[in-house]
């Protein structure tokens, strides 16, 4: 078994999932794929399952009723991956704002570096994102400076959605306990991580906004992530994180 496997959540993702499976078969690396779709009624579940024959060992398909929220896609997807004993755990996007051949970089900083988590950061060395509008950008950029402010975690891209976890982080975390469902939820998981004495890395890499399909961000999801910040910071004080390594 490969004993790396990136997660892909998707909702309406017709236009992008043929090409972003065969992308990322096609990589040094021998990932497994873990598409988890929420009912989408463009097809993407039937497209799946099209490709999984010519992929069967390494192209695995969840399917749920609806869409239920972006965190908990993840937290089905990483209970099942634990199950299923890989070492390395991805999250990544279905419309390439994510450049699949990053997948490598972030493996490396995990498997042959000794990290833990790694993020693939658009703001570690700079602004390194594409065809966003400046609002967004700032909004973005600003996010991360709010939850440094908040938490005093030293992540400078605390809401990326691109990464690599250990199996021993995910195993460590509790993930039954993790409030967030919307983008707050990769704050939420960094937090955690980082309290729990984990060591990270950010790989600094470049953010293209999608061609193909729709944004799933939303008003909803930004509040979550600017109150929830100050709701999750409080509980930490609260609570016990034995520290599980030197950072």
């Amino acid at each position: 078994m490969s004993r790396s496997l990136v997660i892909i959540p998707t909702y309406n993702e017709i236009e992008n999932i043929h090409a972003i499976v065969r992308k990322v078969f096609g990589l040094s690396v021998p990932f497994h794929l873990l598409i988890i779709d929420d009912g989408s009624p463009d097809g993407t579940a039937t497209a799946v399952k099209e490709l999984q024959k010519q992929y069967p060992d390494r192209l695995h398909l969840l399917e749920r009723a609806g869409k239920l929220g972006l965190g908990t896609a993840y937290i089905f997807g990483f209970k099942w991956a634990l199950q299923q004993s890989y070492d390395y755990i991805f999250e990544m996007d279905a419309d390439f704002s994510h450049n699949p051949e990053d997948l490598i970089r972030l493996h490396t900083a995990c498997h042959a570096e000794g990290n833990d988590l790694a993020v693939g950061s658009r703001y570690v060395t700079g602004v390194n994102v594409v065809n966003w509008p400046m609002k967004r950008v700032l909004m973005s950029y600003f996010a991360g400076t709010y939850v440094r402010a908040i938490t005093s975690m030293p992540v400078m891209d605390p809401t990326a959605g691109f990464v690599c976890y250990r199996k021993k982080v995910l195993e460590t975390i509790d993930l039954d306990n993790i409030r967030f469902v919307g983008y707050a939820f990769q704050i939420e998981m960094k937090f955690n991580t980082w309290k729990l004495g984990f060591r990270i890395k950010e790989v600094p890499i470049v953010f293209t906004d999608r061609t193909q399909g729709n944004s799933k961000m939303s008003k909803g999801i930004f509040r979550e992530a600017v109150f929830g910040v100050i709701a999750m910071k409080l509980r930490s004080v609260f609570s016990r994180y034995p520290q599980t390594r030197k950072a």
